[in-house]
């Protein structure tokens, strides 16, 4: 059914409330993701949306992931379409796809700039921004009156700020005109701004449904990560309540519930909105929570006992058997999964991880480190996580120079390590407070021309509030194992393994892994590694990080697009598109832990033995 013809049925007065996910980045992450929309359909939301990666970079598992929820699930279900990257061939071919599924709503997005360019460019000249995409969709014999389709706005403005307030909405007037029956927004924390927007929209003359974005906040890192990426800005006051509680994760979880559920009423009391669309970052217990303290979680009606049979059987036996009455097989295993699915849906309000259908839907509240577990839905929100494939490189960054040499690679590391640029290409961030308890040692790798990107200190306990190394909720313990990633040659691969067999017991674990897919490691492929761990009062030990090798896989495919990427932005046969092709084939990516929490000093001197961390630093460095 069509969305626009749902919403219709709808008012302020008794609202609607939609829910969006983003394909998962592994195999276990889309399982345990079905199980939560099977919970989370339990509340009855009038549609789900499927993003779109940029570029299609997600096409096969939004296709899936929309199939699932639309066929199986039997949700609305709306389907994201961007034209980054997409030809008139292709387009086609998702239309065709959507149809033959079941799917009767899009969103039309013009989408992000491809992987390795600063700015957005069309594939397809007639596929240049939204409306054309509208306009397309609306002049097709096969899908002008099958498809309801939906645009995005951005109250506070698009990501890239390239155009004024004025500019922004005379495009989204032109994506309606184009043929839109509905606008979906960014999410956004400023309620009054949006209010003031909505205001200017209809002044405009466009009369379609506005579904607001709402997003939780759920940790202060990804809050802070989210808002640059999507170019949101948050209000003084949501700020100020943020600081005192920023490195408490459970008192943020709960103020984000508590704000999302002050804007929704104060936007429902104060306009004509009448439904919203949350964006849930593929979790569950903030968005149940919230939709419980609004009252729009109601019970269902109980469910008439009916007759298990096949279609033929009921035709044999009594013809005239009403279809309220009967269910075949495979449909009551699906009605008794969902039932019971459901019923912890309602429960949510109780502590993260009391019980064990509860903690099957909040065991990965509080992701930590680059991913956290690659079983969680919610697997790679600590970046980009619409855009699995992205990266912080948009293009030669000034900062970063132009290297030529393994050298120049060398010391760019160094220079990043010293503070003297804020990023990489692997990070977007300054040097963290934790990552600065091993500076030494990162030192002295990056100087032996091991590029680290990604690294811990071993705790063995530290308070769940302590300011460097703590999450979760106040009153626990936290705990780490040392780990450190990095890129390095072939031969130095080699030797470190060499070490490593010589070791007694199992306390080293390594995965490594070159861009063309050859693999190694020292223990099983089922293989999990809890590398941070917290313990908290009344809860179960909740494992934050894991490593294992399809958490590493799944890194390393994106590690490696980095490095291609970072080589496409210079020209052919120029040294920095011959050094950086060379390392993107030639390089391996390691990854080492070491499991002896008790002894901080054990991964380093595995790796720095016999080498001099004095004669590793960069020569070039400027001592300040």
């Amino acid at each position: 059914m069509k969305l626009v013809d749902k919403i219709s049925l709808f008012t302020p007065a008794n609202p609607f409330f939609t829910f969006e996910f983003f394909p998962p980045r592994t195999d276990q992450g889309f399982q345990k993701l079905i199980a939560r929309i099977t919970r989370l359909s339990r509340l009855n939301p009038l549609a789900v949306s499927v993003t779109w990666g940029a570029g299609g970079a997600t096409i096969n598992r939004s296709l899936d992931l929309a199939w699932a929820t639309q066929r199986e699930q039997r949700l609305e279900t709306i389907l994201h379409l961007t034209c980054t990257n997409m030809v008139q061939g292709l387009i086609d071919d998702v239309l065709k796809n959507a149809k033959e599924c079941g799917i009767q709503n899009i969103l039309a997005l013009r989408g992000d700039p491809p992987r390795g360019e600063e700015y957005w460019k069309p594939t397809d000249a007639r596929f240049q921004h939204a409306a054309d995409l509208v306009s397309y969709i609306r002049s097709s014999p096969l899908y002008s009156d099958y498809f309801c389709i939906g645009v995005a706005a951005y109250p506070e403005g698009h990501s890239d700020k390239l155009l004024e307030e004025d500019e922004e909405l005379a495009y989204l007037k032109q994506k309606v005109d184009a043929g839109a029956d509905y606008i979906m927004t960014q999410h956004f924390y400023d309620v009054d701004a949006f209010l003031e927007w909505v205001k200017k929209v209809r002044q405009k003359g466009i009369r379609v449904p506005i579904i607001p974005g709402i997003m939780p906040i759920q940790t202060y890192s990804s809050f802070l990560r989210l808002t640059k990426l999507c170019g949101t800005e948050a209000p003084p006051h949501v700020m100020d309540a943020l600081e005192p509680i920023k490195h408490d994760d459970q008192r943020v979880k709960d103020f984000g519930v508590a704000l999302a559920v002050e804007m929704i009423r104060k936007i429902n009391a104060s306009s004509e909105i009448s439904g919203f669309h949350f964006c849930t970052l593929n979790l569950e217990r903030s968005i149940v929570l919230i939709l419980e303290q609004l009252g729009w979680t109601g019970e269902h009606a109980s469910t008439t006992n009916r007759l298990i049979t096949g279609a033929s059987q009921v035709e044999v036996e009594d013809s005239s058997l009403n279809s309220n009455f009967r269910i075949t097989p495979s449909e009551a295993l699906d009605t008794a999964a969902s039932t019971l699915a459901g019923k912890s849906s309602r429960g949510l309000a109780q502590e993260v991880g009391k019980g064990e259908l509860n903690s099957e839907a909040t065991w990965d509240e509080f992701p930590n480190g680059r991913f956290g577990d690659a079983k969680s839905p919610a697997f790679g929100i600590g970046q980009d996580p619409w855009n699995p494939s992205s990266s912080v490189l948009t293009g030669p960054d000034r900062e970063w120079g132009s290297p030529k040499s393994t050298e120049d690679l060398t010391h760019l590391f160094l220079q990043y390590l010293h503070s003297e640029i804020s990023s990489t290409p692997f990070s977007s961030n300054p040097l963290s407070l934790e990552t600065k308890k091993i500076l030494p040692q990162l030192v002295a790798l990056n100087g032996a021309a091991r590029w680290t990107v990604g690294s811990q200190p071993a705790v063995d306990s530290a308070l769940s509030t302590d300011e460097v190394v703590g999450w979760g909720p106040p009153g626990g313990y936290v705990f780490q194992k040392s780990f450190v990633e990095f890129f390095t040659t072939h031969d130095d691969l080699l030797e470190i393994v060499s070490k490593l067999e010589k070791i007694d017991g199992d306390w080293f674990t390594f995965y490594a892994a070159d861009s063309e897919d050859n693999f190694t490691s020292n223990v099983d492929a089922q293989a999990r590694n809890a590398v941070t761990w917290g313990i908290f009062p009344g809860h179960e030990v909740t494992q934050s990080t894991i490593i294992d090798k399809e958490s590493f896989i799944s890194w390393k495919e994106e590690a490696f697009e980095i490095w291609h990427q970072w080589a496409l932005t210079y020209p052919p046969d120029c040294p920095e598109r011959r050094i950086l092709d060379e390392v993107w084939r030639t390089r391996w990516l390691v990854t080492i832990i070491h499991h002896d929490f008790k002894t901080p000093d054990g991964l380093w001197k595995l790796l720095l033995d016999n080498r001099d961390s004095n004669e590793t630093e960069d020569p070039n460095r400027v001592t300040k």
